[in-house]
């Protein structure tokens, strides 16, 4: 009987042995299945935080609307073989029929740039002076006509290559809104937008744009001749004994421009009657442009966010290719040179009560225009948690930097 106990006992033991076996087995895999889980969890958090960003960024870079409207087109054209698709256009001519030869031609690469001018037919002769400039090098011509007379330019040489445009009294910048959208003016590396009251006698486009390329300037104007009737910015008078500058220095008036300076009107700065633009500041500029603010006041202050860059460095005057503004005032003006009236009496004379009216008018709606835009500026600027004002960052390192070189000194 000792004997079989014996024997259960050792059974029993044995068992026992074989269940601890078991549960240190399990309590070895405790560890392991705790590294997998947080492997897996960090997996899973890194895969949505990544979601998220993208996501936010699509919210930055590709507004909602945007998306939609996306969406929309990809499902409206579904129905076309992908290569068919042209999202592009131009504003080049074509003739009717065309030989073998000329095909031929069309197909090579030719640089190409754009003006475009609003226009008046009492400026014609201006406007004929300033196209002959541009039509030896290359440039596609489209005139604005703002007073809706057209059968006037017909006897031009140069008329049946331009491209005219008729809307009754409407601005340059309601014009380019709606007739120079980047996907129709992407094939012209610059695009001057210009009034119609420019002196061109010193200037040449070709030499002008050589000087534009070899500096890196995405924005620019040629500078304006010291005699010109209407200045408002003295960074845009012409310096004479430069080829071109990219900032003023003056200690007069109420704003103060020094080495310091880091935003307009002392650097990153051309005004609205010449403007020049590369063909990617021109994408952004577009969009910066209101499609109901038509005067385009407050703009130029800002134009430097179109920059593709540093604006102290990629925005210029161009000294060595010089214009002379001559300020006629056009929509709802007499189409003569300003000039100030020496009494209230001259003034209604010269011009009539009703001319003198609109004048007020149109001056009360720009004023009311630059408020606007600064309102939607600040607006967008507060609203959009996503952006960060680029010259304020480097302003900040600039300071530090500053700062540094006086600790180390």
């Amino acid at each position: 009987m000792k004997s079989l106990k014996s024997w259960k006992w050792l059974f029993k033991k044995r068992n026992a042995l074989s269940d601890g076996g078991k549960c240190g087995f399990k309590m070895k895999q405790l560890p392991f299945m705790g590294v997998v889980c947080t492997v897996t969890l960090f997996i899973v958090y890194r895969i949505t935080n990544y979601q998220y960003q993208q996501t936010e960024m699509e919210g930055k870079f590709i507004p909602f609307d945007t998306i939609k409207e996306s969406h929309l087109g990809s499902r409206s054209l579904g129905g076309l073989p992908h290569g068919i698709i042209q999202a592009r256009s131009d504003l080049e001519l074509r003739p009717l029929w065309s030989t073998s030869s000329s095909r031929s031609k069309e197909n090579g690469y030719r640089s190409r740039n754009l003006l475009a001018m609003p226009v008046g037919i009492k400026q014609k002769r201006n406007v004929n002076a300033i196209v002959q400039k541009f039509l030896p090098e290359n440039f596609t011509i489209i005139l604005f006509h703002y007073d809706g007379k057209l059968d006037g330019w017909w006897d031009l040489d140069w008329n049946n290559k331009a491209i005219h445009i008729v809307a009754q009294n409407q601005t340059k910048w309601w014009f380019a809104k709606r007739f120079l959208h980047p996907d129709v003016v992407s094939i012209y590396d610059y695009i001057f937008l210009w009034d119609e009251d420019l002196g061109v006698d010193n200037f040449n486009p070709e030499r002008y744009l050589d000087i534009v390329k070899r500096e890196g300037l995405e924005i620019s104007q040629p500078a304006l001749d010291p005699n010109s009737t209407d200045i408002h910015h003295r960074i845009t008078i012409r310096a004479r004994t430069k080829k071109f500058h990219r900032r003023v220095y003056d200690s007069r008036g109420s704003v103060k421009c020094s080495d310091a300076s880091e935003g307009p009107p002392c650097t990153g700065f051309v005004e609205g009657m010449a403007p020049v633009f590369s063909r990617s500041a021109w994408h952004c500029t577009w969009h910066l442009i209101q499609n109901d603010l038509v005067h385009g006041w407050g703009m130029d202050m800002k134009l430097g966010y179109c920059a593709q860059g540093d604006r102290t460095r990629k925005v210029g005057v161009v000294d060595s290719e010089y214009i002379v503004h001559k300020g006629i005032q056009t929509l709802g003006g007499s189409g003569l040179p300003a000039k100030k009236p020496s009494n209230p009496e001259e003034l209604t004379k010269r011009h009539g009560a009703t001319a003198f009216d609109v004048r007020t008018e149109i001056r009360r709606q720009s004023t009311w225009e630059l408020q606007m835009f600064k309102e939607r500026w600040n607006q967008a600027v507060e609203e959009d948690k996503n952006w960060v004002d680029p010259f304020k960052q480097d302003k900040k390192r600039r300071r530090r930097k500053r700062e540094h070189r006086v600790f180390n000194f």
